[in-house]
């Protein structure tokens, strides 16, 4: 991981307001890093940030917004995480509220620890995470060789 990180943020929308505040809270670290969201929840960050700027322009700041997650965003997002395209997420979900996509967020927190991706899943995992001192400096994670999981042999 290079010194500045490629950070996920996604809430439910019960969780939303949650995830606005702390980025509110740690936009002056957030703006040094590169920024991917999922949909309604992208378009929130972004303004709260540029309230929190005040017009003032940050040199090669960026926000990917990708599709809300039950249209497909948390696959996105996956995928993103399987191509090294993400360092760390910050995901507040919802654990009192069932979700029409259930099984896709399931499916990105497992692949999330399947690349040892480091991800939060409340405020004070988040509060952790961000004022940690490798999140701005190089940081090389382990991963496990899967080359023997995938080169077996099955059989019928």
């Amino acid at each position: 991981m290079q010194k500045i990180k490629r950070i996920a943020l996604v809430a439910h929308d019960n969780r939303k307001k949650d995830l606005i505040e702390w980025v509110e809270w740690n936009y002056d670290i957030l703006i040094q890093h590169q920024l991917i969201s999922t949909g309604t929840t992208g378009s929130m960050v972004e303004k709260a940030l540029k309230a929190r700027l005040n017009g003032q322009e940050v040199e090669d700041f960026q926000i990917t917004k990708l599709k809300s997650g039950p249209l497909g965003g948390d696959q996105q997002l996956g995928a993103m995480i399987a191509e090294g395209k993400i360092d760390l997420i910050i995901f507040l979900w919802d654990p009192m509220q069932p979700q029409p996509h259930d099984v896709d967020v399931k499916a990105l927190l497992r692949i999330s620890v399947l690349y040892n991706v480091p991800a939060a899943c409340n405020r004070s995992t988040a509060d952790f995470m961000i004022s940690s001192p490798l999140l701005g400096a190089e940081y090389e994670p382990a991963l496990n060789d899967y080359s023997e999981y995938v080169g077996r042999t099955l059989t019928f």
